[in-house]
């Protein structure tokens, strides 16, 4: 389980390393077993190996080659999180959720497996994160160890994710103001980007000041890259995006676009980008892949 040392800023070319690296990975760990869990495993393959941009490993790896972390143990860490997102990615589309036949271009797992698989495969992805984070491998301390285990569990919990879902859901029909709309996208997406760059930061041991400037960085791009997405599911094209559009305005959500209108939502997005970009200047040249990242957050098709 390796990943190949990052020997440029350039994006396409780390966001290929990545997702390679993310899928060998997956496929390490995934091998299928022979007997009662084949099944199991095999749904867990289904969700987890390729497809998908990989932003969250690619932003764990980004961070962490501010403070020189081996890229074994950013991989390690960045697979932990893809595990969590995965997981939720399975669960959203079931039937109780958001119902979606389509997840990167083929069918969701409750469909092309069954509804009872696809909830086991994402509780078995969640459990996952934890284990491979609790590994040596991913740091020899264990209290760095520790660290990351409980903020991704906080991230991805009551106070985190799972909250930022369940506003969102409550969302439907109901008329919320920006205020709401933007703490809705910070727990729904903001809170894991948020652990993506701090993690970086966990296991580069780095101060107060580094932390602080990442974390400013994260809450930026994940709102722009949340304006993004909503602007997708707007304009989008449902083949090159691989998921079923036009939801939010079907279920009535309110979203910064619906709120601001398309320009102005493009105009906003673009400002948080140039926030977010401002914060990393402490790091200087060494945080150019964050800054790619930043920009292409709110230049994607997909």
């Amino acid at each position: 389980m390796t990943i190949e040392m990052l020997t440029d800023q350039d994006l396409p070319t780390a966001m290929r390393q990545v997702s390679d690296s993310v899928d060998a990975v997956f496929a390490d760990i995934l091998a299928t077993p022979p007997g009662a869990s084949e099944r199991l495993y095999e749904a867990m393959r289904y969700a987890a190996i390729g497809g998908g941009k990989r932003m969250r490993p690619l932003l764990v790896v980004a961070s962490a080659r501010l403070f020189d972390v081996a890229p074994q143990n950013a991989l390690l860490a960045g697979v932990a999180v893809e595990c969590v997102h995965v997981h939720s990615l399975v669960h959203d589309d079931l039937p109780c959720m958001d119902d979606d036949d389509l997840r990167r271009g083929r069918a969701t797992l409750h469909k092309r497996f069954d509804e009872a698989t696809a909830v086991l495969a994402g509780d078995a992805l969640l459990a996952l994160a934890f284990e491979l984070l609790a590994r040596p491998e991913t740091h020899a301390d264990a209290l760095v160890r520790a660290e990351l285990i409980s903020t991704l569990a906080s991230s991805a919990g009551a106070s985190g994710m799972a909250s930022g879902q369940m506003m969102d859901m409550a969302a439907i029909d109901a008329t919320l103001d920006m205020d709401a709309v933007v703490q809705l996208q910070q727990l729904k997406t903001g809170a894991m980007i948020g652990w993506c760059v701090g993690a970086g930061a966990a296991l580069g041991a780095a101060d107060a000041g580094q932390r602080v400037a990442l974390s400013h960085y994260a809450q930026c791009v994940s709102l722009a890259f949340q304006i993004a997405d909503d602007l997708l599911d707007v304009e989008g094209d449902e083949q090159a995006v691989g998921k079923r559009l036009r939801k939010d305005d079907e279920q009535g959500k309110q979203t910064l676009v619906r709120m601001l209108g398309r320009e102005s939502a493009r105009n906003y997005a673009s400002g948080l980008i140039d926030r977010a970009v401002s914060s990393l200047s402490p790091f200087g040249p060494a945080a150019d892949l964050l800054r790619s990242i930043a920009h292409f957050s709110i230049h994607r098709d997909r």
